[in-house]
């Protein structure tokens, strides 16, 4: 099955879900944690992130740049799809593109995180994949102004977990993908009386953030496997 249809058969039912219920912090944050352990059209991390090691013969970055690349043609996919219809149909897609955007993401930075050798089952690693969702400005951003105690990789390698930071960083997070959502859909409306175009405008914008995204998971979730034995 081509990315597109499968995105399709993804988003489609996030469409019908995220049309009645307020999507809400809550949301996001069982969202995130089922894309994690697998959900549509995506397997469970580990499951993905192993036999794609297996395939790059064990080089780790040649699995993570696969990895990449796979999720980015998902965006790409994903966004075409959510922003197809006039502007009326905006508060369906809106959250509809929220969903689908939170779940490729969030499933990227947790393989990346896996195949750096970050334990998928520790609550400070969770957390540390959710922040890394806000990209490099906004973390720097929330760090400075106390809505984030410290970076993704200081999150991922505290000596302790903060329960009290679950609900932080959704919140945070899921106030950025709206933001991020919104904008650019507002930005476009215009294009949107032009259901293919506006469907293309999407397409690359979501592509192009999740490749950011990758860039800034990769700079920041460091290596933190042991190096081999000689």
């Amino acid at each position: 099955m081509g990315i597109a249809k499968t995105t399709a058969k993804f988003v489609g039912p996030r469409v019908a879900m995220s049309a009645g219920p307020k999507v809400t912090a809550g949301y996001v944050r069982v969202l995130l944690d089922r894309a994690i352990d697998g959900a549509g059209p995506f397997k469970p991390v580990r499951v993905a992130c192993d036999a794609r090691l297996a395939l790059a013969g064990g080089r780790v970055e040649d699995a993570i740049g696969e990895s990449v690349g796979i999720h980015v043609r998902y965006a790409s996919a994903q966004g075409f799809l959510t922003n197809l219809g006039g502007v009326a149909s905006m508060v369906v897609t809106i959250p509809a593109n929220v969903a689908g955007l939170a779940l490729l993401q969030c499933h990227l930075v947790a393989a990346i995180a896996y195949l750096r050798g970050y334990d998928l089952d520790d609550p400070r690693v969770r957390n540390a994949v959710m922040a890394t969702l806000l990209g490099k400005d906004e973390v720097a951003k929330a760090v400075k102004d106390g809505r984030l105690p410290t970076t993704p990789m200081g999150l991922a390698t505290s000596p302790v977990h903060d329960p009290a930071l679950n609900e932080q960083i959704a919140r945070a997070v899921t106030s950025a993908l709206f933001g991020r959502v919104s904008g650019k859909q507002g930005a476009t409306a215009f294009l949107r009386k032009v259901p293919v175009l506006g469907g293309g405008v999407g397409a690359v914008a979501d592509a192009r953030s999740t490749a950011q995204l990758a860039s800034y998971a990769r700079h920041e979730l460091r290596d933190r496997r042991l190096p081999p034995r000689h």
